[in-house]
């Protein structure tokens, strides 16, 4: 039995829970987690080339106007974007990849006219329980000031309004519940019968 890739995106508001879901999907070695590129710093911890490729603003630049990108979008003021060609490789060889990606960036995939973008595409939207725990997680992580903050908030309440978009929703909870949530998912379209190929009996 053989079966095609899947790009598996998730989405949500900063402060979700988004990073440390990806964190625990990435142990995972049947998964490719894309790197992404961003013009934004390193924040404390972050490695070059293992969770971003940092670059400059005008390389950025430069990387659209070549068509290098599956998906950019600005975020809080800085940009980030999907390298195309090696997303594509990795599903043609029936690879499953894990975008940690914007609603900015989800809607430009859905878009996308590329028949394999399109037929491998699995969005997932990760809710906050509330609005008062996601203003809770952002405080409590420590490493915004108070104007970041309120203007994370503020994008969070737009980027909400979309989750209706998504093929999937989790209402966030613990880690571990949001962990098997994702992997019920990802159980679940990986045994879909327009994935799979069958050698003829």
């Amino acid at each position: 039995m053989k079966r095609s890739g899947i790009l598996f995106v998730l989405s949500a508001p900063s402060g979700a829970g988004k990073t440390t879901l990806c964190d625990n999907i990435r142990r995972s070695k049947d998964f490719i987690y894309s790197i992404s590129c961003t013009t934004r710093a390193p924040r404390r911890g972050e490695e070059q080339g293992k969770d971003y490729d940092f670059i400059q603003p005008a390389e950025f630049q430069q990387r659209v106007e070549r068509g290098y990108f599956l998906e950019h979008a600005t975020v809080h003021g800085n940009r980030y974007g999907t390298p195309l060609q090696a997303v594509k490789e990795a599903l043609a060889g029936g690879s499953d990849i894990l975008l940690d990606i914007d609603v900015q960036g989800a809607e430009q995939i859905r878009s996308n006219g590329d028949e394999l973008i399109r037929a491998s595409l699995v969005d997932v939207f990760l809710m906050p329980p509330t609005f008062e725990e996601l203003e809770k997680r952002l405080r409590k992580r420590a490493t915004d000031d108070e104007a970041t903050i309120e203007r994370r908030l503020a994008a969070a309440r737009g980027e909400m309004k979309h989750w209706r978009e998504y093929r999937y929703v989790i209402l966030s909870a613990s880690m571990e519940e949001d962990l098997n949530k994702f992997r019920a998912v990802i159980s679940a379209e990986r045994y879909r019968t327009g994935r799979l190929t069958l050698d003829e009996f």
